[in-house]
C-alpha cells in the first residue's frame, strides 16, 4: 500500500468504479485527504474504512444521501454498519434458501412428472421479482407477518377500497381543486391511512412501494391507475398536511400529534 491507493488502484481492489469514487468525492461523501506530489487522489485507511460503510448503507438501499446523513450522525461508528449489513445478508440468504428450496421442488415434480399449475410458476417469478427488486428480505416477511396481522377480509376491502380512492383524487384533479382544500386533504388522509395500514409505518417498506409505483409508471405510463401527475398531486396534499404538523407517510406511528 505505502502511503496510500490511487483511486485506481482502490477501484481495481474494490470493485468500486474510478468514475464512481470521483462522483463520491465531488459530493463530499467519501473526500481522500492526501493527494501525491503530481495532484493524484491518495486514499488511506480511514478512507477505505468509510468506503466500506458507504457500500454497506447502500446493499441496505439507502441512497447517497442518506448514506451520508447516517455517517454524520452523531454515533454512527462501522461496528454499527458493520452489524446492520450482516443482519441484511444473513436475512438475505434465508430468503434465496428459501426461493432455493421452492425452485429444486418445482425441479423435481416436474422432473417425475407431477402436474404443475400456472399459477404455482406465477408465485415463483413473484417471489424473485420482490426479493430482487424492491424488498429486502426483511421487508418481506414484515408485510407477510402485517398481512397476517391485518387479516384476509380487510387486505380484500382495502384492495376494493383502493381503486374507488384513486379515481376520487383523480377526479378533483381534473376539476382543478386545490390541492389543499379540505376534501382533498380528506382524500389525502384516507391515502395516508391506507399505506400506513399496509406498511405498518416502515418508512422503508414505504419507500419501496413508491420505488415500484414510480418504475411501474416510467415504464406503462400508469401503476394501479395512476399516473405521474396524480401521484405528484396528492402527494401536495399530504405534504400540506406534514406541514400542519399531521402524521406523514414516513412517521413512525405516534412520532406526532394530529
Amino acid at each position: 500500500m505505502g502511503d496510500g491507493w490511487k483511486v485506481g488502484e482502490l477501484a481495481k481492489r474494490t470493485g468500486v468504479s474510478v468514475r464512481t469514487l470521483h462522483h463520491y468525492d465531488e459530493l463530499g461523501l467519501l473526500v481522500p485527504t492526501r493527494r501525491t506530489g503530481t495532484g493524484h487522489r491518495l486514499y488511506g485507511t480511514k478512507e477505505v474504512r468509510r468506503l466500506q460503510q458507504i457500500r454497506s448503507l447502500q446493499q441496505l438501499g439507502l441512497t447517497l444521501d442518506e448514506v451520508r446523513e447516517c455517517l454524520d450522525r452523531k454515533g454512527e461508528t462501522v461496528s454499527k454498519v458493520l452489524g446492520r449489513h450482516v443482519i441484511r445478508l444473513r436475512e438475505r440468504i434465508r430468503a434465496e434458501t428459501e426461493l432455493l428450496s421452492r425452485l429444486e421442488s418445482l425441479e423435481r415434480r416436474i422432473a417425475s412428472g407431477d402436474r404443475v399449475v400456472a399459477e404455482e410458476f406465477l408465485q415463483i417469478m413473484e417471489r424473485m421479482a420482490m426479493v430482487e427488486a424492491y424488498y429486502t428480505p426483511e421487508q418481506l416477511e414484515q408485510l407477510k407477518r402485517r398481512a397476517e396481522a391485518v387479516g384476509e377480509d380487510r387486505i380484500r376491502a382495502v384492495e376494493r377500497e383502493w381503486p374507488e380512492l384513486i379515481a376520487a383524487v383523480k377526479r378533483e384533479q381534473e376539476r382543478g381543486t386545490d390541492p389543499t382544500s379540505d376534501g382533498v386533504l380528506a382524500l389525502a388522509r384516507r391515502w395516508r391511512d391506507l399505506v400506513r395500514e399496509f406498511t405498518g409505518g416502515d418508512a422503508g417498506i414505504t419507500k419501496a412501494v413508491s420505488r415500484l409505483h414510480r418504475d411501474n409508471m416510467e415504464r406503462d405510463g400508469s401503476s394501479h391507475g395512476m399516473d405521474a401527475s396524480v401521484m405528484s398531486y396528492i402527494g401536495e396534499a399530504i405534504a400540506a398536511l406534514e406541514a400542519a404538523g399531521e402524521p406523514g407517510l414516513l412517521d413512525e406511528p405516534g412520532s406526532r400529534t394530529a
